[in-house]
């Protein structure tokens, strides 16, 4: 066998054989389908490798191909556009936190465990919650992490979600879930798109082991007799769980001000741009309640002063696969999404109290405003008149496929379609309200 371009060890693929007992290659696939098997050869790199001005110029060939947007999109359900502050990207950009990974050895790690230290300190008053882990690859993963949890506390096998939740966390939920076999039953919507409180008074809650709320939920409702699920969930030993979008709370009352067990979240509000699909950080936090925080996944890092009593910083709760025996691990987390944690407490420490309440505002106002104005034009009504933020959810009269089509043929990125009829809107505050007027303008032409 000649020398691979890419592989040059391929030389020696007959030796390596041998000394494993097979004769050819293919038998070390053998468990792969037949199927799913490629014969013919990779259309890389035009069957040799390429130089970097080649690489270079078929990247920028490939992302020719990408829509070209004049404005943010109006997309949401749970990777928002926001704006992200410069300093964000340059603190980031610093080799001692860009080349950093996991804190193995945390005596030597001192400036990334004090990084982490401080996104859980910000993080912790953000949410107003005692203790907060780093950190977990997405919402999604933070909440099916929290979901387990209430499972090991009370060993009960019934879930509480509600019709709202964002179904891709949902499905990351019920894959985690599934090999325990934890039954996930729906709290149905109410009349005005809130829970329907009136189904918790038809379950059985010594069989129910948590109740998952979303705050917004995914149709961007406001639910406000929230305080109603920690009350029920406290008087019948269930593990409540909130899920929140951090910029929220800079209206909204916090999941330590609730009630809430555990709160579950997404830092990508918090200084991440939409970059296709990540990486995000998952939020994790809990109140200080031993049963609870020593069922945390991932990591603790906490301040303490070594013998010279000079402040120091440690891992205080180490709970991945790596750090206990197999059985006794509560997690098989086994990256490191320091990197983005750290671009949240970046963003925090940079708009403070203060920027946060008045982006939220401006957040709800914006949003507000394209909702009132999309009814103004008569494209159709919101599904529910409960109070939002950041999202609404529209009805058109008109088919939605032909709008979002008009849309993107003029380079603005509509709603996320939920029916023939019916969308999902974000509205934040890189939305000037003359993209708004123009996106309304363009929806009226073909509608």
């Amino acid at each position: 066998m000649n020398t691979h371009p890419w592989l040059p060890n391929l030389s020696r693929v007959q030796d390596m054989l041998k000394e494993i007992g097979i004769e050819e290659l293919d038998e070390i696939f053998n468990d792969v389908p037949k199927d799913l098997v490629i014969r013919h050869g990779l259309k890389v790199g035009k069957e040799k490798p390429l130089s970097e001005d080649e690489i270079r110029g078929r990247l920028s060939q490939l992302s020719e191909s990408n829509a070209k947007l004049r404005y943010p999109p109006f997309l949401g359900a749970g990777a928002y556009p926001h704006s992200v502050p410069s300093a964000v990207k340059f603190i980031l950009s610093r080799s001692e936190f860009y080349t950093a990974y996991t804190p193995y050895q945390p005596e030597v790690n001192q400036g990334l465990l004090q990084a982490l230290f401080e996104y859980q300190s910000l993080m912790a008053e953000l949410l107003d919650m005692d203790v907060v882990n780093s950190s977990h690859y997405d919402w999604g993963g933070s909440l099916a992490e929290a979901v387990l949890m209430g499972y090991r506390v009370n060993g009960r096998k019934k879930v509480l979600v509600p019709e709202s939740i964002n179904p891709y966390h949902e499905e990351v939920v019920r894959t985690w879930v599934d090999g325990r076999e934890i039954e996930i039953k729906k709290i149905p919507l109410a009349d005005d798109g809130k829970l329907n409180l009136d189904f918790l008074s038809k379950v059985d809650p010594s069989e129910i082991s948590s109740i998952y709320v979303q705050q917004p939920n995914f149709f961007g409702v406001i639910e406000s007799e929230i305080e109603y699920v920690t009350d029920w969930a406290r008087k019948n030993g269930v593990i409540s769980i909130i899920g929140v979008t951090p910029l929220s709370l800079g209206l909204l009352k916090s999941p330590g001000e609730l009630g809430f067990d555990i709160a579950v979240g997404d830092g990508q509000e918090l200084g991440i741009p939409l970059n296709f699909g990540g990486p995000y950080s998952g939020i994790l936090a809990t109140r200080m309640d031993m049963k609870l925080v020593r069922q945390m996944p991932g990591r603790i890092v906490g301040m303490t002063e070594d013998v010279n009593k000079k402040r120091g910083f440690t891992l205080v709760l180490q709970t991945r696969e790596q750090f206990a025996r197999r059985e006794k691990a509560t997690s098989n987390i086994t990256t490191n999404e320091a990197l983005i944690a750290l671009a949240n407490a970046v963003y925090l420490s940079l708009l403070g109290k203060s920027g946060i309440r008045e982006l939220a505002k401006e957040i709800y106002k914006r949003s507000h405003y394209a909702a009132r104005e999309m009814e103004r034009a008569e494209l159709g009504k919101l599904k529910w008149r409960s109070d939002f933020f950041e999202e609404f959810t529209f009805v058109f009269k008109s088919n939605y496929n032909r709008i979002f089509q008009a849309l993107l043929d003029r380079g603005i990125h509509g709603g996320l379609k939920l029916t023939e009829n019916e969308a999902l809107f974000c509205v934040t505050e890189v939305h000037t309200r003359e993209a708004i007027d123009e996106a309304i303008r363009i929806m009226k032409e073909v509608s």
